[in-house]
């Protein structure tokens, strides 16, 4: 939801991995959308081709061997999200790739991950700017006595999302 993508749509992420929210995109993106994956790890990409093609998402999704950092070959795309180490070096790509008020997701681990890519964030064209912690927390319930469990996943990560402004144009 924090992208605000819709069915027909062009997404470009970073850091491809297994291919579980490349795949995730394609299903949502629909027929007409599509995902540009891009990693620097063909074995990873491989992996996530082999995923996509049993669920028959494969005709969805591009995958590029390509450093995104280096640069993003589309324009005018709906949303760009990273997950990888350094995405602060990637923000300046990313703001030419999107269309006006497009969307620039990032999933971080670290506090010092967020700082660096808010920051590169503010001075490089975003606004609507929002750093979320990510946590599961899960409730026991019994009659008269609810209450969270003990246990659970309590940090997962942050999701950093913010969207493409135009400079020179008024908020």
């Amino acid at each position: 939801y924090a992208s605000g993508v819709q069915p027909g749509d062009t997404v470009v992420e970073a850091g491809t991995g297994s291919g579980f929210l490349t795949i995730t995109l394609a299903y949502f993106l629909g027929p007409n959308g599509k995902v540009i994956s891009y990693d620097v790890r063909e074995d990873m990409q491989n992996k996530a081709k082999q995923n996509a093609l049993m669920l028959n998402l494969l005709d969805r999704i591009e995958f590029k061997i390509k450093d995104i950092r280096q640069g993003i070959d589309e324009k005018d795309v709906s949303a760009v999200i990273l997950d990888m180490p350094d995405p602060w070096n990637a923000v300046s790509k990313a703001y030419e790739a999107l269309k006006p008020s497009g969307s620039l997701i990032v999933f971080v681990p670290t506090v010092n991950q967020i700082e660096k890519t808010v920051l590169q964030m503010r001075n490089g064209g975003f606004i609507d700017i929002h750093a979320e912690e990510l946590i599961l927390r899960e409730y026991q319930v019994k009659e008269n006595a609810v209450r969270p469990k003990n246990i659970g996943v309590m940090h997962t990560g942050y999701l950093i999302r913010g969207r493409k402004y135009i400079k020179g144009t008024s908020l």
